[in-house]
């Protein structure tokens, strides 16, 4: 296909193919352009019809494709002008509303300008900012004269989709902290830069042939142009150095703020006196360079915060409510955060689902990328789970609220992260004391030093001592260990493995035994129910009616199996669950149980590779069910990867059929442990980490205490919520694969932590010994520190690939 023909066939608009049977055509620049849909022909001649036909001239990319833009959303951004709905994102006083609103589609200058060229247009727009590397608007506007709907709508009519953006606490203390890094590091930047061309026109005796008053002038400069980076932009290491000896620990800013301080000083007093040397060009730029490696670790923590924020906006702030009427059902718009549990709400294709809860009716695929990190649709119909966040592809879906806002999955992984943020793991806890012992003998070396240098050259003792205070700063030393955890806990949250406790990435290091529960773990934990045997005068339906009561307390995943062909309800007392081995009830006066063989009594049980449990009335077989599961595919890839990395392999099941051993035998498991209770898992747990690190893999209530007493503990998101509790890692989605994931990345945190270390204790070991001898001077000292610490924070930073 020749070029000019590639140019008819595209949509000018979007770039997209035009089908062949279309004939959309906007007049721009006195060209007829081909479109490929309405919607780009309504976007396209929207642009025109504003005289911003500029916009085309320049863009540097395709614009969305138009066809989203529907009448109907555009009615919906009415609701927005409900006050209740704009408490929660819009500013107001007297007279003018502020928003931020997150803007899909921005790609280049060209959008930000037409955006705002659109938008001023509007009469009563007060004020608009358009932000092209974090895509949001600032807009400001007189509520008498505009909408917030119609600000929206003219956003959409130009073919960007906008919707409010609701700052989160972390993202607005990132950016005052950003604000005030960067204004402190701008202010040192312009001095360091002012002050080095004096200083090294004078280490270059560049002015020796100059009267000693014009080098005094230029001192007084450095010492006018240093003052303000001393007083402001140091500002911060003087305040932790205060709150650290206020508290009487021994923090790094404690060594930076004397040597700051002092040189400021006695350079103050040098030129002031008019005699011995000068460094306000070492202060400056010990200050900017310090300044950077903080801004840097600033934004290595906002690159892993960033996935708790992503997730806070993906959540839409409106759902579609379905409610009865004596006409039917009607369709309400509402705030999301006010939908309760049992409401029923309508997520059509394309939207965001706003709520976890059961899909009622509808078949569709569900987009559950930012929860798992797997980019695979998951098809899903009635009775299907799906959760807040995530996007409903293909069809439109009838849903149950089952959980509120604040109790959802995407809310408990924030609060997991938050938590395991807080936590701090055993090596980092012992470099952070070591950072400490190390600033309290440099205090010491540094005396030491200045004592030693007064008796042999007095003149030299102090900028000596100064040097040693500055090149060993134990900036790197104190960086080396988190700023690589943190990296690579945003990396695994990123590919959906959440850790609850920090010290799950050093002990996993060392694991030599993996133990995985069966059912729902390594199988998929869909039971079919293949066969039923009665043994009484019952008939089979009525012997699944009663199982399928008994079920209704328990959330093992072979209740489905009964639940889909129960067809009576059945009254039965005194329910309860003994966890890894059955229930138990009272019916009509008899006891009931259901569970297997040995919890049942029975004496000879069913030779089947498949699992069977047993039905008993007062201790008479009525009958027994044998249901069928499969293995996950990732099991067999977990199998392989710890035969590979030489670790021992156990099946640790309560289920005493045959399927354990045909399980174990597939995935060529080195152990089989079957037919024991939660308590037997423990202590056979507590058996193997006599001599081996065990990490377990579990998902059901009988998982729980076999969970909370392993070294390292991996449940499900698909687990019941005490198994999830009892877990050190969480892994969302269904794949086993995310074990090895971990493992990996866990060795490469370590390693690159090894390496932190090591370079920050190797450069401390050289530089000490010669800044004590008086062979570093204090630019160089600078140099030093400052590149060590950057070079440990660019080694963290790659983690987060």
């Amino acid at each position: 296909m020749s070029k000019s023909q590639q140019v008819l066939t595209d949509c000018f608009h979007c770039g997209e193919p035009v089908p062949s049977d279309t004939h959309f055509r906007v007049t721009i620049k006195g060209e007829s352009q081909h479109m490929c849909c309405p919607g780009c022909e309504a976007v396209a001649q929207t642009i025109v019809d504003s005289g911003l036909t500029s916009y085309y001239d320049h863009r540097s990319e395709n614009a969305e494709k138009g066809a989203t833009l529907i009448p109907e959303q555009l009615s919906q951004l009415e609701h927005y002008d409900l006050e209740q709905i704009q408490e929660e994102f819009v500013t107001q006083d007297e007279l003018l509303n502020e928003i931020t609103l997150t803007v899909e589609g921005i790609t280049c200058a060209a959008c930000a300008w037409l955006i705002e060229k659109q938008l001023r247009q509007l009469s009563g727009l007060k004020f608009i900012n358009v932000n092209t590397t974090l895509h949001r608007v600032v807009i400001c506007w007189h509520k008498e004269e505009l909408k917030l709907s119609e600000i929206l709508t003219e956003i959409r009519k130009i073919g960007y989709k906008a919707y409010p953006f609701q700052v989160n606490q972390q993202e607005a203390l990132y950016t005052q902290q950003a604000k005030s890094y960067l204004r402190r590091l701008g202010l040192a930047g312009i001095a360091t830069m002012q002050v080095m061309m004096f200083a090294i026109a004078l280490y270059a005796d560049l002015f020796s042939g100059m009267e000693e008053e014009f080098i005094h002038y230029f001192r007084w400069v450095s010492f006018i142009l240093a003052t303000p980076v001393l007083l402001y932009s140091a500002q911060p290491f003087y305040i932790n150095a205060w709150r650290n000896i206020r508290h009487r620990t021994l923090g790094m800013d404690i060594p930076v703020s004397i040597a700051l301080l002092g040189a400021y000083i006695a350079s103050a007093y040098a030129t002031v006196m008019e005699t011995g040397e000068v460094y306000f060009e070492a202060i400056s730029m010990f200050t900017f360079l310090l300044l950077l490696g903080r801004l840097l670790e600033l934004r290595a923590r906002r690159k892993a915060s960033e996935t708790s924020s992503n997730l806070l906006r993906l959540l839409p702030s409106m759902a579609t409510l379905i409610e009865a009427d004596e006409g039917g059902q009607t369709e309400s718009l509402i705030p999301a955060k006010t939908l309760v549990i049992g409401q029923v709400i309508l997520v059509k294709a394309g939207e965001t689902i706003p709520v976890d809860g059961t899909i009622i009716t509808g078949i569709s695929n569900i987009e559950e990328s930012m929860l798992t990190g797997e980019h695979l649709p998951v098809h899903k119909g009635e009775h299907s789970v799906v959760y807040a966040g995530t996007v409903n592809i293909t069809s439109p879906l009838t849903i149950r609220v089952d959980k509120l806002a604040q109790n959802s999955l995407i809310s408990d992984i924030i609060h997991l992260q938050n938590s395991a943020q807080q936590n701090k793991p055993h090596i980092e806890v012992v470099a952070d004391l070591v950072s400490r012992y190390f600033v309290g003998a440099l205090l010491i070396i540094a005396l030491c030093t200045y004592i030693g240098w007064s008796l042999i050259d007095p003149s030299q003792a102090f900028w000596i001592t100064l040097s040693v205070l500055v090149a060993t700063c134990p900036c790197a030393l104190s960086l080396a260990t988190p700023t690589a955890l943190t990296c690579a806990t945003a990396n695994l949250n990123k590919q959906g493995i959440l850790i609850k406790q920090h010290h799950v990435l050093e002990t996993v290091n060392h694991i030599d035994h993996m133990v995985f529960d069966k059912t729902g773990t390594l199988t998929h934990g869909d039971f079919v129910l293949l066969n039923t045997t009665t043994y009484a005068d019952y008939t089979s339906q009525h012997c699944i009616d009663l199982a399928s009561q008994l079920e209704k307390v328990s959330e093992h995943p072979i209740s489905l199996a009964f639940h889909q062909q129960q067809k009576n309800n059945v009254v039965l007392n005194d329910v309860f669950n003994l966890p890894g081995q059955g229930l138990q009830a009272s019916y009509q006066g008899q006891q009931l149980k259901l569970g297997h063989a040995q919890f049942c009594s029975i004496g000879t049980p069913i030779n089947s590779k498949e699992l069977v449990i047993y039905l008993t009335l007062d201790k008479q077989l009525i009958a027994s069910f044998e249901l069928g599961d499969t293995l996950r595919q990732s099991a067999q890839d977990i199998s392989q990867y710890c035969q590979q990395h030489s670790i021992e392999t156990t099946l640790l099941t309560g289920d005493i059929s045959l399927k354990s051993e045909e399980v174990a035998t597939q995935l060529n498991f080195s152990n089989v442990t079957k037919g024991v209770t939660p308590e037997g898992k423990l202590s056979h747990l507590k058996e193997l980490q006599n001599s081996q690190q065990v990490l377990m893999v579990g998902d059901g209530i009988n998982d729980a205490p076999v969970l909370a007493g392993a070294h390292v503990s991996v449940a499900l998101s698909s687990g019941t919520d005490v198994a999830k509790n009892s877990a050190d890692v969480i892994l969302l989605g269904e794949d086993l694969n995310k074990i090895a994931t971990l493992r990996k990345t866990a060795q490469k945190t370590t390693t690159i932590i090894k390496e932190n270390l090591g370079w920050a204790i190797g450069y401390n070991v050289i530089i000490v010994p010669l800044a004590i001898m008086g062979h570093v001077p204090p630019y160089i000292a600078v140099l030093g520190m400052s590149f060590s610490s950057l070079i440990v924070v660019s080694n963290s930073l790659r983690l987060l690939k």
